[in-house]
Parts: C-alpha cells; sequence; structure tokens
C-alpha cells in the first residue's frame, strides 16, 4: 500500500526518498508547481496542494487506501499566515478531506519537544507536563490534542522531535563564522537530532509503534549551549563563541527561557533504530568542516 508524505520539507522529502528507495509508492504533497515537478521526476506521484486552503485537499479523498500518511508540515513564516492556522487548521482541513478513518491504516505526527516549558534542567518523557508558553509548542500541543479526539487519532504515532540539524542546518553557523555573540545564556541545554536519525525513527514507528502511541525523540544526548557552540565553532575553525542576553520578549528570549533534558528511553527501548549520529559530535564532524 502507498504512503503519503504531507509537508516534503527538510524532514519530509527525506523519509519520502527513504521510502521510495525501498521500492513503496510515495504521494508526496507540495504547495509548489515547481516542486512538484521534481517529485514526478524521481518516480513520486505529486499533488499540489495547501493545508490551509482546504479546497485544494479534494487530490486526498481521490487517493487510494494509505499505508501510511507522514503529517511533517512546517511553518513558513513567508506565506503570511498565523502559525496556529498552519498547524492546528491545517491539521483538522487534512484530517476532513479523507474519506473515511478506513482510508489511512497509519497516521504520524511531527510534533515539537516545544510543547515543554521546563526552566531547570528537568529530565521530561512523555509523562511530564505540556505548557507551552511559545506559540509553536501551543499549535503542535493543539494540534496533537485534535488527532487525539478524532477517529484516526487511534491508528497514529506523535513524534515529538527535538531539534533536529544536518547538512545546511547547524543552529547558529553564521553567528559563529562572524564572529557574532550569541543571543542566549551560555549554561542551558540543547536537545538535537539529526535529520537522517530523525528519518530512521519516522521509520521505525510505522513499522513497529504501537498503535496509538506517543514519543519524544532526541538522539539521547542533550548538550549545554557553551559546549555545542563551542564544537561548531571548533568543527569550523571559528572562534570559540561568546554569548549576550537576548533581547527581553524576543524569539531568542523565549527559546533561551526554556531548559530542559529530554529523555528518549521509551522510544529507544521499543524502536530498533540504527543511529547513524549518536551525539552531536558526530554530526557536526561529519558535516562541518573549515572551508564550509
Amino acid at each position: 500500500m502507498p504512503k503519503l508524505v504531507i509537508g516534503c520539507g527538510y524532514l519530509g522529502e527525506r523519509a519520502a526518498q527513504r521510502w521510495s528507495d525501498e521500492g513503496h509508492l510515495v504521494y508526496a504533497m507540495t504547495r509548489s508547481a515547481e516542486r512538484a515537478k521534481v517529485f514526478e521526476a524521481r518516480g513520486w506521484k505529486a499533488l499540489v496542494a495547501d493545508v490551509a486552503e482546504p479546497d485544494t485537499l479534494q487530490v486526498l479523498a481521490d487517493l487510494p487506501p494509505l499505508d501510511t500518511v507522514l503529517f511533517a508540515v512546517g511553518y513558513d513564516r513567508s506565506a503570511g499566515r498565523d502559525i496556529a492556522e498552519v498547524y492546528v487548521d491545517g491539521l483538522a482541513n487534512v484530517l476532513k478531506a479523507f474519506s473515511g478513518p478506513q482510508a489511512v491504516s497509519r497516521f504520524l505526527y511531527i510534533s515539537s519537544t516545544g510543547v515543554y516549558r521546563q526552566s531547570q534542567g528537568e529530565a521530561v518523557n512523555e509523562l511530564s507536563p505540556c505548557e507551552p508558553t511559545r506559540e509553536g509548542g501551543k499549535a503542535c500541543l493543539a494540534a496533537e490534542n485534535l488527532l487525539a479526539r478524532h477517529p484516526l487519532g487511534a491508528r497514529s504515532v506523535i513524534l515529538r522531535l527535538a531539534g533536529i540539524y544536518g547538512p545546511g542546518r547547524v543552529p547558529r553557523r553564521a553567528e559563529i563564522l562572524a564572529g557574532e555573540p550569541l543571543p542566549a545564556p551560555s549554561n542551558g541545554h540543547l536537545n538535537l537530532i539529526h535529520v537522517d536519525d530523525a528519518v530512521s525513527v519516522v521509520l521505525q514507528a510505522e513499522a513497529h509503534a504501537p498503535l496509538p502511541r506517543l514519543y519524544v525523540v532526541s538522539d539521547g544526548a542533550p548538550v549545554l549551549r557553551r559546549e555545542y557552540y563551542a564544537e561548531v565553532a571548533r568543527a569550523y575553525g571559528a572562534a570559540p563563541p561568546t554569548f549576550c542576553e537576548p533581547e527581553p520578549d524576543s524569539p531568542a528570549a523565549q527559546r533561551a527561557a526554556g531548559d530542559k533534558r529530554i529523555d528518549a528511553s521509551l522510544m529507544r527501548k521499543e524502536l530498533p533504530i540504527e543511529w547513524q549520529y549518536p551525539s552531536y559530535r558526530e554530526g557536526l564532524a561529519a558535516h562541518c568542516r573549515p572551508a564550509d
């Protein structure tokens, strides 16, 4: 049976490629007609639609029964929409568009560890309280609750991903190369996962997770900001990083207010992941060079 990827961005496109490489029929949904042409050239079935525009989603009702749907929609600020309109209303629109819950065997929803607000370096897992303070975390939690109330919720896996990094996406790379102070405290924790390992989690959750299921997902190696950014600087041959207080009420200040350590032991126990990058050290060594 085929797979459908809704949101073919940094994570979703790689998941679609892995499924395609394994011989599965892949439907890939994108807002861009140009991207659709690229996907078709890879042998995927491209769908041009927008989760925030219900009239475009008739294409979903016309699909055959699907083995798996991966909802990996990211937030594009340039589109001029509110984040809840994309994450919450967009998910609601997709769920309505399917002809019936029987049309989908398994629904994978990409959420975020931003649903947590812990700020004292606490360990958090699937049972930890969720009291998000940032709009992205609030939208993710609202979308999770929406899915749980839907008939497809009984066949869903929610993946709360830590910060994704990898080729072309190394947090604070530009500031470090420019020698600019980083607007964050140096002693808070970062929780990370390499994009290739995140894709492996998606595929293993599809194959092995009991239904319904919720996992927090990270590489299991939380790191202090100062240690992570020092490693980034070393990898690029840049000067050691410095830190400064972020502007009050800025996005950087909101991010800096959180300090938690993700405990992904349930995911590690239940899913047979072969980690390519067990920590940020291996991931940075693979992708960062002084000449980059």
